[in-house]
């Protein structure tokens, strides 16, 4: 199933850059925005420009990240290629705004969905989910950032006003993939119970996360109370709030956002 959601992210962002980027000469992020303008500048195919640039950085995605994130952006990598070659280039719109408006919105979307179903789509997001797993830096802030020299090649070898087109395309295109993959956002839950060791005990087995449990009372009932408290990532609240209602289904959980966590905290 993650590999079908996988390929099918790879046809959206093929699509986006095919109908929307490519015909205006809008380029899109990371390494496929570098293979459009080399396919536009030289006789080679986008596609199999994009599967040559990422070859180096799936060797870094595989020391780095692991075999199954790597087999998962390789399926992505050998998808996408090949998308790129078969969708032609053919405009949605003669707008050029409403191209580089829509062209990264849905590049963003599959981007995204990529992303939260543990691959990438190669190039930078490798680079991206590496440093984002140390610090507190979001992958589509941090990807935004990087691109930034995508825009600068534009201009240079286009003009400036396609420039800011590229820049907007990417803008967009993070804000969606923020918006979709989720996982460097920091809930803090605190889980209030009477049956606090047999939910220690699940958490522990079941989530990669440490708990901190505090003794209280119920203040209208004076019942003896256990407090539990994890930092977990957005991701792992639904399978937490399951192991707590399996146990004790009156139990009391709060979520609220963490600025930020200074300490151990396992971000993979």
């Amino acid at each position: 199933m993650k590999n079908l959601i996988i390929i099918v992210g790879s046809l959206i962002i093929a699509f986006g850059f095919k109908c929307f980027l490519v015909p205006h000469g809008i380029l899109s992020s990371g390494i496929s925005g570098i293979a459009i303008l080399l396919g536009i500048l030289t006789p080679f195919d986008t596609g199999l420009l994009n599967f040559v640039l990422n070859l180096p950085l799936l060797v870094l995605g595989y020391y780095k990240l692991g075999k199954k994130i790597t087999v998962n952006t390789l399926i992505c990598v050998i998808s996408l290629s090949i998308f790129l070659y078969l969708i032609p280039a053919i405009p949605v719109t003669d707008n050029i705004l409403l191209a580089s408006i829509f062209g990264g919105i849905i590049g963003g979307i599959g981007a995204g969905l990529i992303l939260k179903y543990s691959g990438t789509s190669g190039g930078l997001d490798i680079i991206a989910i590496i440093v984002s797993r140390t610090s507190n830096v979001s992958v589509g802030l941090l990807l935004t950032g990087m691109n930034g020299i995508i825009v600068l090649l534009s201009g240079a070898v286009f003009n400036w006003d396609i420039a800011l087109y590229t820049l907007l395309s990417i803008y967009l295109t993070g804000k969606m993939v923020d918006t979709i993959y989720t996982n460097h956002e920091k809930l803090t839950m605190q889980i209030v119970t009477t049956k606090g060791e047999l939910i220690r005990k699940d958490l522990l087995e079941s989530i990669y996360r440490g708990v901190t449990i505090t003794d209280g009372y119920g203040g209208y009932t004076l019942e003896e109370k256990q407090i539990l408290m994890m930092v977990v990532t957005r991701y792992e609240t639904m399978q937490i709030k399951q192991i707590v209602r399996k146990h004790d289904n009156k139990a009391f959980i709060n979520i609220f956002e963490t600025v930020e966590v200074d300490g151990n905290f396992a971000r993979n």
